[in-house]
């Protein structure tokens, strides 16, 4: 079997490989961290609230229609205990031909976003940011066969890369006065240079497309996979769409940025994990004991990372606001407040989606995501008559009333059970509780 393929070298030192994975994607996550904190403040001091909000309301749709271009096809490549050339080579060009058709959708849509908006710019934004689509569909299966092979300091590696290009890209274009334009080049520029570095580093070169090769069940997995995704966006970001639509581009400027400044700092803690957490558990899927251990030690570093670092940046929202955005952004602050009664549980309430992937359990994924859904965009509507505000208000009741009720779901049948859950959680989450009322 080729050596992009084969797990077989992983088996017998899965636990040096994620150590040493998770400690470099940590550390690229920590300079990506810098890079981002450091151009959102160089950003917002040049560009405006309805700037950023003008690109939030196209990237509500095409975060929706990117869903799409992977069909859960990486996952099921990371997760299968054995492939073959044939079967990847089959889906990369499933994978192409779908960002094909979602950039022409995307561009026939355009006019459909500046009508819904009632803004003509949005139009050539939207057909801007399409092309996107090819550069990430080009990437879908070498970047799987590198997390599959625990590559995760040349996935990192790649990812700081092309972020920085990004950033470049989009100073660039900020200081030359092209406003929102500047945020528009800066996510075409990624993408295209993170398609670059991933085909060189992985180094597989896709053959041409196999009958009978064996990747119906790997898309079926796929689908259900994209079935909760497809329901998650909507859920999860309707709040934009309704802000946008019924508040304005400014406000949804500042709800977007809010939202966006709390969950950055969370991600560098949450992706390195993830990353490393998903391949691992997926060949610990046979022995239940390690398996087990394993979950619970890497939700137990995320709680007492996360939950103190929420607590604190809730209580210091007007601080962090003023610092990091600058004076204008300041209606931000209670926004970014709410939204972190929220963010106290998401980093450790999303690792239940380690499970059902490792597992191949995306069917029972799907059904979970479609019984949540309902309630989420119920509390965004009763919240929006208060504005953003009040969206982020409905969705941090809404995110605490299913953490429990998630977790019960998501590990019916696993090796973990719900105590196990409760017995890691309650000491970060006490800690966050004193942390916050010590601040105040």
């Amino acid at each position: 079997m080729s050596v992009h393929f084969s797990t077989k070298p992983l088996s017998g030192d899965l636990k040096r490989l994620s150590v040493r994975g998770g400690a470099a994607t940590f550390a690229g996550q920590g300079v990506k961290f810098v890079l981002n904190l450091g151009s959102v403040m160089v950003l917002a001091r040049i560009l405006t609230p309805q700037d950023f909000g003008l690109i939030a309301m196209v990237t509500a749709l095409t975060g929706f229609i990117m869903i799409f271009k992977d069909l859960g096809l990486s996952m099921a490549t990371v997760q299968r205990a054995e492939i073959n050339h044939g079967q990847i080579s089959t889906l990369f060009w499933i994978n192409v031909a779908l960002s094909v058709l979602l950039m022409l959708i995307t561009l026939a849509l355009a006019p459909a976003v500046a009508w819904f908006y009632q803004d003509p710019r949005l139009a050539a934004v939207t057909a801007a940011l399409s092309s996107a689509f090819l550069f990430s569909g080009l990437t879908v299966q070498h970047q799987a066969l590198l997390s599959r092979q625990m590559r995760l300091s040349a996935v990192m590696i790649i990812d700081v890369l092309s972020m920085i290009v990004g950033i470049l890209t989009a100073m660039l274009c900020a200081w030359t006065g092209l406003g929102y334009w500047a945020l528009v080049w800066m996510q075409i520029a990624t993408a295209a240079a993170h398609a670059v570095g991933v085909w060189i580093a992985c180094g597989w070169i896709p053959g041409r497309p196999v009958r009978h090769s064996g990747v119906r069940s790997m898309t079926a997995f796929g689908g259900y996979l994209t079935g909760f995704n497809f329901v998650n966006y909507f859920a999860r970001n309707l709040d934009n769409i309704l802000i946008g639509r019924f508040c304005g581009a400014e406000s949804l400027g500042l709800y977007s940025r809010a939202y966006s400044l709390l969950l950055f700092p969370i991600g560098q803690i949450t992706a390195p994990i993830s990353a490393v957490a998903v391949p691992a558990l997926s060949r610990l899927q046979k022995e239940p004991e390690r398996y087990r251990r394993f979950y619970l030690k890497a939700i137990k570093l995320i709680a007492y990372i996360s939950m103190p670092l929420v607590a604190a940046m809730g209580t210091l929202s007007m601080e962090i606001v003023q610092l990091i955005l600058g004076n204008v952004w300041l209606d931000a602050a209670p926004i970014f407040m709410v939204l972190a009664f929220a963010a106290i549980w998401q980093p450790v309430g999303s690792t239940v989606g380690w499970i059902f992937v490792s597992g191949g359990q995306t069917k029972r994924m799907f059904a979970w995501v479609c019984l949540a859904a309902p309630l989420i965009v119920l509390s965004f509507i009763i919240g929006l008559p208060w504005g953003a505000i009040g969206v982020a208000t409905g969705y941090a009741v809404c995110n605490l009333l299913l953490v429990i009720p998630g977790f019960s779901f998501a590990l019916k049948g696993s090796p973990i059970s719900v105590r196990d859950v409760v017995a890691v959680l309650y000491r970060p989450l006490a800690m966050s509780v004193i942390i916050a009322l010590t601040m105040t």
